[in-house]
C-alpha cells in the first residue's frame, strides 16, 4: 500500500533534471508508489529513481502523433482515463506542471470539472536554473516563449524592448525556424545566448550571434534561448508610453492641449509626406515619415483614451477583427483562387456587415470618404462599382468612352457645360488608368514631379544665360524643354 494517498490524479514536477534539485515532498512520493507514468522517459532525472518503481511513459504517442497538439490531446486523455481509476494515477513531467507544460494545466481543468481528485506535487521549473545560468533577473520584463509556438508566427510575439527566453528549442531544425522569425525584427548580428541542460552537472551556456544559433551542435531537449532586448525604444508599447508621458501633468504643454480637432491639419500633412517619401522610393524618407504618421494616430488613441473613447487595445482588436473577418481564404476554410474573388467577396463581407449594422440601406460607395483627393475618390468608386460587376466588358469600351467625353468638351458652349464635361472626362481617365492598373493619383503626382524638374531646367538654362524665364521666347522654351527631356527620359 502507499504510503501517500494518491487516489486521483496527482500531478508531480520533477525539476529541470538534476536527481538533487528534485524537492523532497517529491521524492517522499516516488518512495510511496509502486509505479508511474512520465510523460516522457528522455529526463535525466529518471536515472536517479528508486529502483522499485515500474516506469510507464508517453513515448510512444510521440512517434505516433501527426502534431504536438494531437500528442499533447492523447497524452490528456490516457491520464484522465487512469485518473478515473480507484488508484489513480501519478503523471510526472520535466519541471514544474504549470511552467511550460500543455498537458497539465489541461489535464487539472477536467479533472475540476469531473470532481476528479487533484494533487500537484511541485517542482522546480526549467526557469530558475536557466536565469542562474545567464545570471539575469527576469524583473521587469522578461518574456516566455514556446518555440513551437514561434516556429508558425512572422514576426516576434514579445516587445523587443524587453529580453526573453524562447524554450524547447529541441532541435536544430526548430532553431532555424525560430531565428528567421527573430530575425525580422532583430538584426542577423544580434548578440544571443544558448542554455543547455540547465539544471544539470551537463549545463552549458553559448553565446553567438542570432544568425548562427541553428549551427549549435549541443542543441537538445533541454535547450532554451536567450534575447537581450534590441533597445528601450524598439518597441510599440515603449512608443504608447512615451506619447502617454507627452499628454500627462508632466509633459509637454502643446501636446496636452491638442484634441482631436487640433490635429486634423498635422494628420492630413503627415500623410501627403509619407506619399512624398513613397513617389521619392526614399527608404530613409519612408523610415521618417511612417514614425511620424504612427505618431498621429498613437496621439489620437490617447487622447480618446484620456476622453473615455476608446483606447489603442480597442483600436488594434477592432482591426485584427476586421482583418481577419474579411480574409477568410488566408484564415479560414474559403478557397478564393485570384485577386478578383478576394475583392468579390470582400464586397460581400462588407454588404453583410452594413446590413449586422444596421446600415442596409447604405450604398456601396457611402464608404469612400469624402475627403479623398478627387482622383483616389474616382478610383475607388470605380472600383468598387466594377466589383459587383458594373463595368465595360473590356478595355476599348473604356477608351471609346475617353473619346465621346474629349469631343463633348469640345462641344460645350457655356462655361458650367464645359466644366461639367471636363470633369467627365477626368472620371473616364481615372477609368482608363485603372483598367490598366495604374493608380491614377500617382501617376499624376508623378507627372507634376517631371514637370516640376523639367520646368526648373528650363529657369536654370535662363539663368545661365543671364535671363529670367519671362524673358525667354516659347521656342527659346520649347528647346531648353526638350533638352530637359533628354536628361529626365519618361514617356511624358
Amino acid at each position: 500500500m502507499p504510503l501517500i494517498d494518491t487516489t486521483g490524479i496527482t500531478l508531480l514536477g520533477l525539476g529541470p533534471g538534476d536527481p538533487a534539485l528534485l524537492t523532497r515532498q517529491a521524492w517522499e512520493l516516488l518512495e510511496s508508489i509502486d509505479e508511474i507514468y512520465l510523460r516522457t522517459h528522455e529526463h535525466p532525472v529518471v536515472a536517479g529513481f528508486p529502483p522499485h518503481l515500474k516506469l510507464h511513459s508517453f513515448d510512444d504517442l510521440y512517434q505516433q502523433g501527426e502534431d504536438f497538439a494531437a500528442v499533447y490531446s492523447g497524452i490528456v486523455e490516457q491520464v484522465m482515463a487512469l485518473g478515473r481509476r480507484p488508484e489513480g494515477v501519478v503523471y510526472a513531467v520535466p519541471g514544474h506542471p504549470f511552467v511550460a507544460e500543455a498537458t497539465c494545466p489541461e489535464i487539472a481543468r477536467r479533472a475540476r470539472l469531473e470532481g476528479i481528485p487533484l494533487r500537484v506535487v511541485e517542482g522546480l521549473s526549467f526557469l530558475e536554473p536557466t536565469l542562474t545560468a545567464l545570471g539575469v533577473d527576469p524583473f521587469p520584463h522578461l518574456a516566455l516563449v514556446d518555440a513551437l509556438e514561434l516556429v508558425d508566427a512572422h514576426v516576434p510575439p514579445f516587445p523587443t524592448s524587453a529580453p526573453a527566453i524562447v524554450v524547447q528549442i529541441h532541435s536544430q531544425v526548430v532553431a532555424s525556424h525560430v531565428k528567421l522569425v527573430l530575425m525580422s525584427l532583430y538584426p542577423d548580428e544580434h548578440p544571443v545566448r544558448l542554455v543547455h541542460a540547465a539544471g544539470t552537472p551537463e549545463a552549458l551556456v553559448e553565446s553567438l550571434p542570432l544568425y548562427e544559433i541553428d549551427r549549435s551542435q549541443h542543441i537538445g531537449l533541454l535547450t532554451a534561448l536567450y534575447v537581450p532586448p534590441l533597445g528601450p525604444a524598439t518597441s510599440f508599447e515603449a512608443f504608447q508610453e512615451l506619447i502617454a508621458h507627452l499628454r500627462a501633468p508632466d509633459g509637454c504643454p502643446w501636446d496636452k492641449e491638442q484634441t482631436h480637432q487640433t490635429l486634423r491639419a498635422h494628420l492630413i500633412e503627415e500623410a501627403y509626406e509619407v506619399l512624398e517619401a513613397l513617389d521619392a522610393d526614399d527608404a530613409g524618407a519612408m523610415r521618417e515619415e511612417f514614425g511620424d504618421l504612427l505618431l498621429q494616430i498613437v496621439l489620437h488613441a490617447q487622447i480618446a483614451s484620456e476622453y473615455g473613447e476608446f483606447n489603442m487595445a480597442d483600436v488594434l482588436e477592432s482591426i485584427h477583427k476586421k482583418i481577419v473577418y474579411r480574409h477568410p481564404h488566408v484564415f479560414g476554410d474559403l478557397d478564393l483562387k485570384d485577386t478578383q474573388g478576394v475583392l468579390e467577396n470582400w464586397e460581400r463581407l462588407k454588404e453583410a456587415e452594413r446590413s449586422a449594422n444596421g446600415k442596409s440601406e447604405t450604398g456601396l460607395l457611402d464608404g469612400v470618404a469624402l475627403a479623398l483627393p478627387a482622383l483616389v475618390q474616382a478610383q475607388e468608386y470605380q472600383g468598387r462599382a466594377g466589383r459587383v460587376g458594373f463595368d465595360w466588358s473590356d478595355i476599348q469600351g473604356v477608351i471609346d468612352k475617353l473619346h465621346e467625353e474629349l469631343k463633348e468638351v469640345n462641344a460645350a458652349q457655356v462655361p458650367e457645360e464645359r466644366a461639367s464635361e471636363i470633369g467627365d472626362l477626368l472620371f473616364a481617365a481615372v477609368n482608363l488608368a485603372r483598367w490598366y492598373d495604374v493608380d491614377a493619383e500617382s501617376a499624376l503626382r508623378e507627372a507634376n514631379a517631371r514637370f516640376r524638374k523639367r520646368f526648373s531646367q528650363i529657369e536654370a538654362g535662363a539663368r545661365a544665360q543671364g535671363r529670367s524665364v519671362s524673358d525667354l521666347s516659347l521656342d527659346e522654351m520649347e528647346d531648353l524643354w526638350q533638352r530637359a527631356k533628354k536628361d529626365n527620359p519618361s514617356r511624358m
